[in-house]
């Protein structure tokens, strides 16, 4: 009955003022399925919800959801780092700025120094193994969130293993680059930053280097717009207690509906005439 409900009160829907989205992925069921839910970041709500996480699944959202003129009025988006949807929002929306989402950036930079971390450790003998026994999330942490034992403990590694010391001191130079105000400011601090990185001759960090270097014009624009998946990242959360609250979902229909009910962009209730409501 909630299907059929929300089936029918949703077949005409159109969205309206949609001026700034938000891409991503989440999962609905064991076995590596996912979904791919749009959100409207200004209204903080789910737009659409399809089947899969590819270029196919995205391409219907702008084909069959969206009207030109509803794309063309769209001048922000954000998403992670997968070419599918990079490739999808550049191609549909001709006048949207896109930001990619700082959390993934940050993500793959941390990635990049595990991935020094773990080659040290393969490398290490017994005694200096312990050594670096429980760096991997001292490594993740931001450089404000870290006590003084615990910098003490990153500073040692100039002496003990100068590679994860040089990783450590890319990761949290980089985080500088979200400070700046100013455009040019930042995109010669970053310039700066991956010439100085690149002479690292740590692999995992040079391949970062590649990733920013690519997509640079598409980060950049963070500067300007402080713009983020954030509100998409709360959303997600809130879609994963319904999912969590039903013990996980057989199939997407049934998932979608409670995603659209619980956080959509349609007040479903409202929708309901007065004399069939129940107080």
């Amino acid at each position: 009955m909630l299907h059929r409900t929300i089936t029918r009160l949703r077949k005409d829907h159109k969205i309206k003022n949609l001026k700034s989205i938000g891409i991503d992925e989440i999962s609905y069921c064991k076995g590596h399925k996912y979904a791919t839910v749009v959100y409207d970041i200004e209204r903080s709500c789910v737009v659409w919800v399809g089947k899969g996480k590819g270029r196919e699944t995205i391409d219907i959202f702008f084909n069959d959801v969206l009207e030109k003129e509803q794309k063309e009025a769209i001048k922000w988006a954000t998403c992670d780092m997968s070419q599918a949807y990079i490739g999808a929002i550049e191609h549909h929306c001709p006048n949207a700025t896109l930001v990619l989402d700082r959390f993934h950036i940050v993500k793959a930079l941390n990635k990049a120094v595990d991935e020094v971390r773990k080659e040290q450790w393969r490398k290490a003998s017994g005694d200096e193994r312990k050594a670096l026994k429980g760096l991997r999330w001292l490594l993740y942490k931001h450089s404000s969130n870290r006590s003084k034992d615990e910098r003490a403990t990153l500073v040692a590694l100039r002496n003990g293993n100068r590679r994860i010391h040089r990783a450590w001191i890319l990761k949290d130079e980089f985080e500088q680059f979200w400070e700046y105000k100013a455009p040019w400011a930042a995109e010669r601090f970053l310039k700066r930053w991956m010439t100085t990185a690149l002479k690292s001759r740590l692999e995992s960090i040079r391949t970062f280097v590649a990733t920013i270097k690519k997509h640079m014009h598409r980060i950049l624009p963070y500067i300007g717009s402080r713009l983020t998946n954030a509100i998409g990242e709360g959303l997600n959360r809130i879609i994963k207690i319904v999912k969590n609250r039903a013990s996980g979902f057989r199939n997407l229909w049934a998932f979608s509906d409670l995603i659209y009910l619980t956080v959509g962009d349609l007040d479903l209730p409202a929708q309901i005439p007065e004399h069939f409501r129940t107080i």
